[in-house]
Parts: C-alpha cells; structure tokens; sequence
C-alpha cells in the first residue's frame, strides 16, 4: 500500500511521474511512479544521497544493476530501469500490488498447508533464478516477500552488494542484511569468506520458520544474542510441519558447504519430504518440539564469536550478547518520574520535589521491600503506573529507543546504559514518555513530536502534557519474540511511531498502517 508524498518528496524521476511512497530503509526511499510511456505503476527505490556521493559506489551500482536485469522474473519482482547517473541514483522494477510476508505474518498470523508450501516454493523458484544469473540477494527477510497475484515476489535482490562494498562501506557497520535471518559466516567478515550462494539458502530456512511459527529459529531477547544463537545454536523448529522440517534444517547448517543449492533446495520440495536427506531428517529430528536455549559452544572460535558482538556492536544492534533482564538493579541519579509530573499543571506532586499536601512526612522510614517477586503482568503494570524503568524495546527492529542527553534525535540503541531507559508518566489515557538519561533534578526530558516541512521528527522535549508530547499506547494483536505485550505507539495529533533507517519519527495521520510495534522490558524500580 502507497501513502502519499511528503513535502520535499520530488515530483519525479526521469520520465517517472512519482505519485506516492512505498516505504523506506537503510538504501533509500521506495516510490511508486508512473513511467510516462504507457502509464504503467512501478516501484522506484532512489537512493540516498550518502551513498550516491561516491564514485565507485555508482560503479557499482551500474554492474550490479545489470547483472538483476539478467535475473529471470520466476518469483521474482523484473527490475526495468536504472539511471546510476542521476542525482541521486534511482532503481526501477516492477511493482507488485500486494502485501509482505512480515504484513501477512503479523495482521493473520502464521501460514499452513498449501499456502505455506507455496511459500517456500515460491522463494526457492526466486532464488534458484537469481542464482542462475550469477546474483546473491543479501538481505533475504520476510519484507522482501511479497504476495502477488499468481504467487510470490522477492524484491530487492542484488543491488546491496554495490551498497556494501564500495570504499567507505565495506567496514562492519556497514553490512548489509537483518540480523535473524543472516548466515553464521556473515558475523565473520575478517577471518570469513565473502557472501556467497549458502548464505541466502540459510536466509530462505529462516524466513519459513518465521512464516510458519511467526519468529525467528533463532529468537532472542536482542539481536547479538540472536548471532549467538545463529553461532551456535541448533535452531528451533517447533511448529514447522512435518513435509517442510527436513529442508528447513538441511538450508539452516552452519557450515554453508553443507547447504542445498538453490536447484537442490526446489528439486526437493517439489520431489517431496520422502526424498530428504538423512543428516538433514536427523537435524530435523533432534530439534522438534524443543525450544533451543544458549549454549556455549566450545566448537566455534572465540574470536568468530567476537567479531560477530563487534560488528553488531559498530551497527547499533547490540554491544553486549545478553539476555535483557527484568531484576536489573536500579541505576541511581535518574529523575524519577514523580518530578517530572510536579513540574507541570494537573499533573500531581509539585515542582520543588516535597512531598504534595496530605502525604506523609519525609522522615516516615521507607516501607521493606516485599520478598515476593513481581510477576511480568505486574511488572508491566508498574512499568504503565510510572513505578519503574523501563527499555522500550522496537519488536520488529529487534533494538531500543535510545536518547543521549546531548542529542535531539531519538535512535535506536543496543539495550545499554541509561540511554536506553525511560519512565512512562500517566496523562489521563495516554503518557509522556521521560527519558531517565537526559533528564536531570528539575529539568524532566521527555519525548516530543516536532513538526518540519518534511517529516514528524521524534526528539527531545519539556515534560508538559499537550498534542506533541502525549502517547497511546494501542495494544496490538502479537506479542514479542519473549511473548511480553506489544503496542503501537501513538501520537494523537501526528500519528504512529516509525524508523526510517537512521532514527524515529510519527507517520502523518492518514498516511497508512502502523508498521512498528514495541513492548516494555522491566529494568527495576525508579529511584525515589
């Protein structure tokens, strides 16, 4: 579905009148044109004008543009059109008037029978053309699959590479690829090899445990402990049916050399479960119906182990592998949210931090701690009452809003430090959202909408319950990868909260569907 453009959005591109957008990431925008010879709808991804400043990166983009159009429309989404010389450099294929696997996943649930085997058909069919034309996708996710009429399309196949290796973007904050579905060897690009066919076989097993479970195979609490489970951990097939289990362990082996080809990988599913190959059934085998839990391995180097934590590290996706817990102990310094509430009208407490008339005096001795602990359910509840702190935790980017004290924009973050803690403050029916790190005695942060030309930016504000700073919180129908609540995140006058690759803004009111949802990770008590 297209939302409308936004002021600064252009007109067009080359002969491509540009009438609305289809989304946005890390590479560019994704429009959708009307090519002026015939009026035919396509899908237009421009570039983003980082990258596009590099010579050698239009190089690049020129040879592997087209090398896609060689790729043969099986599955696929036909790339038309390209113009690496404009300013900036912009892509053209074919659009496709249908939803994302991810969409699909989310809004119905997991797929079965025939409409989860043509799943995996379909991708297998993709990847076995762009394969034969020498092309390796890269980024494999469930929002590169789409539903069209007839069957399935992969999209987005081929060009990362020219994003990944020119010059300024072959270091490790600037691979390309989503972390649950990213092949062990790709956590290793010092002492690995480059990215190769295997890799996008690994990505194809991962996206059809996520269609038939809705999760990853190799879930965790934060993308580096989501590596470690793909360093060294068998993945957890629960819920993948029987006629698919064998391929799905066969593709997710962590040595690529033992991975099916393309070829091998449809020649299978079309021949049937009965013709699986025995390591694969024994894989299959081991792993029905027992979640895996985090071992440490010993067969893997340390060091793979290591660079993996650096490379997510460097690209924001988590520094430290560990689980997020929920009995962290409370970090002191912070405001609590208590002063955050007094320093504005009709919100209780007073500004000065004594206590408000009627309560009990200061030198009432503080109540003993209960020694039973808060179940999630309370927990959450505590965490919506602002009793305590709390990491807001972005479900499908798997990372943490995160707000340093010294920069406007809200981004997202690893999980780590007071950056990555807040306090919801009640507001009626909504909240303001108060970041315990850039706040300091008398001077409450909280998140605020400020309105450009172009966008609806998140970023820092005054605590003071208005339009642009109060939230609802709109449950939404699945729970995160550890089955917590998760909710959009709603402003009222502007709309729903997004990423756009680089930081957080809120989506215009009636520019579409709320895409991101985010539940709450208990991080203890507020300090009094």
């Amino acid at each position: 579905m297209s939302t409308p453009l936004r002021p600064g959005d252009p007109a067009g591109l080359g002969r491509y009148e540009l009438v609305g957008r289809l989304g946005e990431g890390g590479m560019g925008t994704v429009y959708l044109g009307r090519d002026s010879d015939g009026g035919r709808l396509v899908a237009i991804k421009m570039v983003r004008p980082e990258f596009a400043h590099e010579t050698e990166f239009r190089g690049r983009f020129r040879s592997e543009v087209n090398r896609a159009k060689q790729v043969p429309s099986f599955s696929t989404a036909e790339v038309l059109d390209a113009d690496p010389d404009h300013e900036p450099p912009y892509l053209v294929v074919e659009y496709v008037d249908g939803p994302s696997l991810a969409v699909e996943v989310r809004e119905r649930g997991p797929l079965s029978g025939a409409a989860l085997q043509g799943v995996a058909v379909g991708i297998a069919t993709a990847l076995t053309a762009i394969h034969g034309a020498e092309v390796i996708h890269r980024d494999l996710k469930p929002g590169n699959v789409l539903f069209a009429r007839g069957g399935i399309k992969v999209i987005d196949f081929g060009i990362a590479r020219a994003f990944e290796a020119t010059s300024q973007h072959t270091r490790t904050d600037q691979m390309v690829g989503t972390v649950s579905y990213m092949a062990p060897e790709r956590f290793d690009p010092v002492n690995g090899r480059p990215a190769t066919p295997a890799a996008d076989i690994f990505a194809w097993g991962a996206v059809v445990v996520f269609a038939a479970t809705g999760r990853s195979p190799f879930a965790a609490d934060s993308a580096a402990g989501t590596a470690m489970r793909i360093l060294t951990s068998e993945p957890d097939l629960t819920g993948v049916p029987e006629s698919l289990r064998g391929a799905v362990a066969w593709t997710l082996a962590k040595d690529p050399e033992a991975r099916p080809t393309a070829r091998e990988l449809l020649d299978l599913l079309l021949a049937g479960e009965a013709s699986r190959p025995a390591a694969a059934t024994a894989t299959a085998a081991a792993t029905e119906n027992a979640p895996v839990p985090v071992p440490a391995k010993r067969g893997r180097k340390a060091a793979v182990i290591a660079t993996a934590v650096a490379v997510l590290a460097a690209t924001g996706a988590g520094l430290t592998i560990r689980g997020l817990r929920d009995d962290s102990p409370a970090t002191t310094g912070a405001t609590s949210p208590s002063s955050a509430v007094a320093a504005k009208p009709g919100l209780a407490g007073t500004a000065s931090g004594e206590p408000a008339s009627g309560s009990a005096a200061s030198s009432r001795p503080a109540p003993r701690p209960s020694a039973r602990s808060l179940s999630p359910l309370e927990k959450l509840q505590a965490i919506r009452n602002g009793k305590r702190k709390t990491l807001i935790h972005s479900v499908q980017l798997d990372q943490d809003l995160a707000m340093e004290s010294h920069y406007t924009e809200i981004e997202a973050g690893d999980g780590t430090g007071r950056k990555s803690e807040f306090a919801l403050i009640p507001a009626g029916v909504d909240f303001l959202v108060q970041s315990l790190a850039a706040s300091t005695p008398g001077r409450p942060v909280c998140l605020g909408v400020r309105l450009t030309e172009e966008s609806a930016k998140l970023t820092q504000s005054e605590c003071f319950t208005g339009p642009g700073t109060q939230f609802e919180l709109i449950p939404a129908e699945k729970k995160d990868d550890q089955g917590r609540p998760a909710y959009y995140i709603y402003n009222d006058s502007s709309g729903y909260l997004l990423w756009d690759g680089k930081s957080f803004y809120v989506q215009e009111v009636g520019d579409g569907d709320p895409i991101y949802t985010f539940s709450f990770v208990d991080r203890g008590p507020l300090p009094s």
